[in-house]
């Protein structure tokens, strides 16, 4: 009869880690193009692990384009440093130009919150 290893047990729900997935959307409207740019050039240059390379990319996409310029600047880990009793296991963000009307129906985030409710769907989304 083979004995179980010691280091290799069943581990309890209480010991294993629970992994949630937080999705944000976001639209903000740029007001200030210039001190976004000028914010995001003085955070790709104080970047002392930036190559050179990757740096005069990093400017040139910023100079070109605010969506660039914003996810030089937002962090998704910003969002959840403070938070007690989690840590970070992965991020991934982007950023892009849209064409937003608040008055359209289609952004009506409240309304996607209502049908949830309806559909007795009140629980984490994978």
């Amino acid at each position: 009869m083979e004995v179980p290893s010691p280091t290799l047990r069943r581990m309890t729900t209480e010991e294993t880690p629970r992994y949630v997935r937080l999705r944000v959307d976001l639209v903000l409207e740029i007001d200030d193009p210039e001190a976004l740019t000028g914010a995001a050039l003085e955070r790709i240059a104080a970047d002392e692990l930036l190559p050179d390379q990757e740096r005069a990319h990093a400017r040139s996409a910023v100079r070109e384009d605010e969506a660039e310029a914003l996810a030089y600047l937002v962090d998704p880990f910003d969002l959840v440093a403070e938070v007690p009793g989690v840590e970070l296991a992965q991020a991934s963000w982007s950023s892009e130009e849209i064409e937003y009307d608040p008055d359209d129906e289609d952004w009506d985030l409240d309304e996607e919150d209502e049908s949830d409710e309806e559909d007795g769907d009140d629980g984490p989304r994978p």
